[in-house]
């Protein structure tokens, strides 16, 4: 319908009809009354730019259009006035723009508002299009729009101006935040900075857009994150937040609400879902406005659509007479005429008053034409200059009167046609190269397809198909697993006869159903029989082989089923024929169901791909084009011939109607021809025309009961054929629920089996686990026993050299002792003061400085001397015997002692310490032998705490396995609702089970049963008499209640306080006439006091005069005077004090009676109130 790619589309609210804007600059104008098939009215082609924005006005009578260049096109949107172009505005702004209810942009911290209008659209259209508003070339003029250009702080991805015009909203692009900005109400010239008014967080990231609803009262916004927010209008904050795309998919790109707001429909941007939000509670306030104000809209758009529509459906009778566009390259070119004359028409049908506004682009060219008429002629002037002073002729001239060096070739000033050729050969080239790589891309893409085609649906034995019902929506698909052609066949010896069950266990032991679909399980070993690994091999075979039986059974059922419904299918387009027969002799304008394949059923339609599915331009070669031209001329001549005179065909349809023979189906359109003379009037006809009459009215009875007859006979008839249709439509529809029972009982069979064969592979490898874990576990202990022979050998060793050693220690330290003890039987010729001296000195040895080795740094120099090395005793020996010298020298020797003596002596000396340096050095070698011996040790006890270690892991596997190997996990089927478990108390552990056979549970269950019914007998007894007894006590409490509360009112009644003025009030009948009595005589004694203080004052004022020399005088009447001040004063405070007590009084009874009732309500709360059974 739209040849183009569609890139925005809106809806008109005044009228039926919806406008589409595609990336080639057009925009197509759509009937969509009849939803189902919608066509195209009118096209407009507005710029060469894509559209990217259509918004209606809310009354449809103007439709904006922005495009990516940043222009504005002004459209009358009414079907009546042919949709014509009002004109167009230019931003100037290469970005992205956005119509709201005004047009808006924005780049950089600049936003224009176009469209200030002053004009009212919507109140006087017929005056707009009549004004002079647009010029030639259809620019509006700057007297008829307004634009001002504001600055803010904040780059916004959205912005949208309130119905007011007097608030602009944002969305800002960089931070999050939704601000509004209040445009100044006088008008300015250049930029005006604008500030934040409001300044809210959006709470949704990324870029977002704004959208206003059509009261205005609430802000739509969305954003990236695929979140949408309603606001209110004045306040900003969120009352409805709700997440409808996922941010995965770049959020949401466009919303649009209802006119009474009870639907949102959010469109996805990468995902393209479509999501329609509707309300969960819709009411008060917040539906009552937009509800209002939507009544009010339609109300006035009623009139309007329905005058709007009647073009509509001109527009559309004219388009169907038209006729519609053909399919194939003949009808292509027919079409080509046809839309010549269409546009003929068209153009029939404007308005004289619309020819100015077509004509006027011409005008405009014209226009300029005169306008740059001058500067064309100098261009032209330029030109002829320039060729004359370039001129070829005199080019060559002056090349004839140069030296013949600087001369050029004749062919030099002709064209280069080998330069022409080669570029020539080069364009064919580089055509040649661009096509043959689109047919090897085009034979790379097939021979993918193909590889694809036969991977995923040749290799398939079974393909997946469906059936559905013909009147429900119940769709059974074919395999339940694709089976590859590959696969085993089954052997025609191991096929079933379909009668005989033959297997040995009962279902709920084989754990499964596949009994069901008369597969033989004589074969599968049973459950408690599997403990060896190629029993278990066996089995999972078995047990695919039995999967791969049931899908095969169900699939022949399916493809009965399938070839079934094509039978179905056959018979009832026969019987529609029939129907359709039917339908149009007794031009009745029912509609024939006929019954067809979906893809789903016929899956190989999804592998050809049909010329509608085709979006691409046809290209047709100019061989094509002239074929296709020649074929259409023919079938025009052919058809004017069919037209021509036929004078035999117009002589039967005279005589005959058409037929040589009258049908009985021509029985409803036979006519009896009315009699000439019926023309006249009654009193004119003669006795014969009245004979005719009667037997004209005679025919014309007993052709309505022939019709009437045969009227019936045919509606008996299709009535029984849609009876057998309905019928047998039935019963395939009966068949396809069994058919879909059944592949869900054969899914179920298919998880069961698949289940069971997870369990074997899971055993499998846990078998192969422990398998490898005791190999490791036998190869670690047999390294552990050499170790261990290793190290005994070692210890065997370490010992009889430590035995040689330490008594060759012994040895030495023998004669060490001998050396000491003969000491003095050498010297015992000398005196004995002497020989203590001697052995003193015997005794004595020199200091040698030991170098103290560290043990890091021996650490750190693993190649170095050893404390214990040979090298360092040697040097260490060396220092000894040369200190010994020292101690061996003359000057050493005791006086009186003879020098041989002393000679003897120190070589007895040196022999004693080289005996002792012998003794020390065995003594540190046997202590390194017995630390060796120690480490020997302890290796072969750690080595042998390993091997037990290992026996122990070896043991506890073996059992494991051996557990593994005879625990074997079974598959039991039960029936529903055998099993009830709590939650969260479900066993894990059945080390301690046992199977018990069913009769004594049930047994058991029955006993249990019967005491459970005697229990509940007695503590309902029970449970009565309690009641009872808690019924009385209550009462009793309740009474003795009762009884506080009045003798509490008695004592209250005698405490009360009653005064004397209260009791007069009470026993005194006309208390208010005693009053003004007691009142007038206080008001009577009041004026005698007044008169009597009068005369004292007067008196007195009297005797002060006749007496000045008194400074102090007394003035009874006065002082009686102000004593009734006094008293009256004092009773008027007592009265106001009394009203004062009476009213808190009265409060606090009041407080008082609302706390006893609440009292009296929290102590029936706290007592359980028992209703009498």
């Amino acid at each position: 319908m739209v040849p183009a790619k569609a890139t925005v589309l809106a809806c008109s609210p005044s009228s039926l009809s919806a406008a589409v804007g595609t990336e080639d600059g057009f925009v197509y104008f759509l009937d969509i009354q009849d939803v189902e098939s919608p066509h195209s009215v009118h096209t407009a082609y507005l710029s060469e730019s894509p559209v990217q924005h259509l918004l209606y006005d809310q009354r449809g009578m103007y439709l904006l259009v922005g495009t990516s260049e940043g222009h504005v096109f002004v459209i009358n949107a009414k079907p009546s006035s042919l949709f014509q172009i009002l004109g167009f505005i230019a931003l100037n702004i290469h970005s992205q723009i956005q119509i709201g209810y005004c047009v808006v942009t924005f780049t950089d911290k600049i936003i224009k508002k176009a469209f200030g209008i002053k004009s009212d659209f919507s109140s006087s259209p017929n005056l707009i299009v009549s004004a002079s508003f647009a010029d030639e070339r259809g620019r509006l003029r700057d007297a008829f729009i307004h634009k001002f250009v504001y600055e803010i702080e904040h780059a916004l991805s959205s912005a949208v101006l309130n119905f007011q015009s007097n608030r602009i909203y944002g969305f800002c692009n960089q931070v999050p935040y939704i601000c509004s900005y209040l445009l100044p109400e006088k008008e300015h010239s250049g930029i005006c900075i604008l500030k934040p008014y409001q300044k809210v967080q959006s709470k949704q990231y990324g870029s977002g857009m704004l959208s206003l609803s059509p009261h205005g009262l609430w802000l739509i916004t969305i954003a990236k994150c695929g979140i949408l927010c309603i606001r209110d209008i004045h306040t900003l904050e969120t009352f409805v937040r709700c997440r409808s795309h996922s941010h995965q998919g770049h959020g949401i790109q466009s919303v649009r609400i209802s006119m009474d707001g009870q639907s949102i429909l959010v469109n996805g941007k990468d995902g393209s879902t479509l999501v329609n939000l509707r309300w969960r509670q819709f009411g008060g306030n917040l539906a009552n406005e937009i509800l209002e104000y939507s009544q009010q809209l339609s109300t006035y758009l009623k009139n309007t659509m329905d005058e709007e529509n009647d073009y509509l459906s001109l527009a559309k009778k004219d388009s169907l007479d038209l006729g519609s566009e053909p399919e194939h390259a003949v009808e292509e070119v027919l079409s080509m005429y046809l839309s010549m004359y269409i546009c003929i028409y068209h153009l029939a049908i404007i308005p004289v008053a619309c020819l100015k506004d077509v004509l006027s682009p011409f005008q405009a060219i014209k226009n300029e034409v005169k306008l740059f008429s001058n500067k064309r002629k100098e261009i032209k002037r330029g030109i002829k200059a320039l060729a004359k002073t370039v001129s070829i002729l005199d080019m060559m001239e002056e090349n004839e009167a140069v030296d013949n060096i600087a001369k050029l070739e004749q062919q030099e000033f002709g064209l280069d046609l080998e330069e022409l050729e080669r570029l020539h050969d080069e364009s064919e080239e580089e055509v040649a190269k661009i096509r043959k790589d689109a047919e090897m891309q085009n034979l790379a893409k097939r021979y993918l397809a193909e590889l694809i085609k036969e991977e995923c649906w040749n290799s398939m034995a079974v393909k997946g198909r469906a059936l559905k019902l013909q009147k429900e929506i119940v769709e059974v698909q074919s395999a339940i697993t694709l089976v590859k052609k590959h696969h085993e066949e089954e052997d025609e010896e191991e096929e079933e006869d379909g009668t005989a069950k033959d297997t040995n266990l009962p279902n709920y032991l084989l754990g499964s159903l596949s009994t069901d679909f008369r597969v033989h399980t004589s074969l599968l070993s049973s459950q408690l029989e599997l403990h060896s690994r190629e029993e278990k091999i066996n089995q999972i075979i078995l047990l695919k082989d039995i999967i791969y039986k049931v899908k095969t059974a169900f699939n022949s059922e399916f493809d009965a089923a399938y070839k079934q419904k094509e039978i179905e299918i056959a018979r009832v387009k026969e019987k529609n024929v029939r129907i359709q027969e039917i339908v149009l002799d007794l031009e009745l304008e029912e509609s024939v169901w006929q019954p067809e394949f979906e893809d789903c059923e016929k899956p190989e339609r999804t592998l050809i791909v049909e010329s509608t599915e085709i979006t691409a331009q046809r290209h047709i070669n100019p061989w094509q084009k002239a074929k296709t031209e020649l074929l259409v001329t023919r079938e025009m001549e052919r058809l004017l011939l069919s037209r021509g005179p036929n004078t035999r065909r117009r002589a039967l349809m005279d005589m005959m109607g058409g037929v040589l023979e009258v049908k009985k189906e021509d029985i409803l359109r036979m006519v009896i021809p009315q009699p000439a003379f019926l023309s006249k009037p009654d009193a004119l006809w003669s006795e014969e025309e009245r004979k005719q009459f009667k037997a004209y009215e005679k025919k014309v009875k007993e052709l309505n009961e022939e019709r009437d007859k045969y009227r019936k006979s045919l509606e008996t008839e299709m009535k029984k054929l849609q009876n057998s249709i309905q019928e047998s439509t039935q019963n395939f529809d009966e068949h396809l629920k069994r058919l879909f029972e059944r592949r869900v009982r054969a899914e179920m069979v298919v998880s069961q089996e698949e289940l069971k064969i997870n369990n074997l592979v899971f055993s499998l490898l846990l078998d192969e686990e422990i398998s490898s874990r005791e190999a490791f576990l036998n190869n670690y202990l047999a390294r552990k026993q050499e170790e261990k022979s290793q190290t005994t050998e070692a210890i065997r060793k370490s010992r009889e050299d430590l035995d040689m050693y330490k008594e060759h220690y012994d040895n030495l330290l023998a004669e060490d002792k001998v050396l000491d003890r003969s000491f003095k039987k050498e010297f015992s010729e000398i005196p004995s003061h002497q020989v203590d001296i001697l052995y003193k000195l015997f005794k004595r040895r020199p200091r040698i400085h030991k170098q103290k080795v560290h043990s890091d740094t021996t650490s750190l120099v693993p190649f170095g001397e050893r404390p214990g090395s040979g090298k360092l005793n040697k040097d260490a020996f060396a220092q000894l015997m040369k200190a010994m010298d020292d101690l061996d020298s003359i000057n050493n020797m005791p006086e009186g002692l003879d020098p041989s003596v002393w000679e003897h002596f120190c070589m007895t000396r040196r022999a004693k310490v080289e005996n002792e340096q012998k003794v020390k050095q065995k003594a540190a070698g046997l202590i390194e032998m017995v630390a060796f011996l120690q480490r020997r040790t302890e290796d072969d006890e750690k080595v042998q705490h390993e091997i037990e270690k290992v026996f122990h892991e070896l043991i506890l596997l073996q059992e494991d396995k051996v557990k593994f190997q005879l625990n074997l996990t079974i598959q039991i089927l039960l029936k529903q609702g055998q099993v009830e478990l709590e939650n969260f108390q479900l066993l894990l552990d059945y080390s301690d089970a046992i199977l018990i056979n069913k009769n004594i549970i049930e047994d058991l269950n029955s006993v249990i049963r019967t005491q459970g019914q005697k229990k509940v007998a007695s503590m309902m007894e029970s449970k009565e008499i309690h009641k009872g007894i808690f019924q009385i006590e209550w009462e009793h409490k309740k009474m003795e209640m009762e009884m506080e509360d009045l003798n509490q009112k008695a004592w209250d009644i005698q405490m009360l306080f009653f005064s004397r003025d209260r009791q007069k009030y009470l026993n005194e009948p006309n208390y208010e006439t005693l009053i003004a009595i007691q009142i007038g005589i206080m008001e009577q004694t009041i004026a005698v006091l007044d008169k009597v203080g009068l005369k004292d004052t007067d008196h007195y004022n009297s005797s002060s005069y006749n007496n000045p020399n008194n400074s102090f005088f007394f003035i009874p009447g006065i002082g009686s005077t102000l004593t009734c001040e006094k008293i009256a004063k004092e009773r008027y405070e007592n009265m106001m004090q009394h009203q004062k007590l009476t009213k808190i009084s009265k409060e606090q009874a009041e407080q008082i009676s609302i706390l006893q009732a609440e009292v009296e309500r929290l102590r029936m709360k706290t007592f359980p109130a028992l209703v009498q059974m």
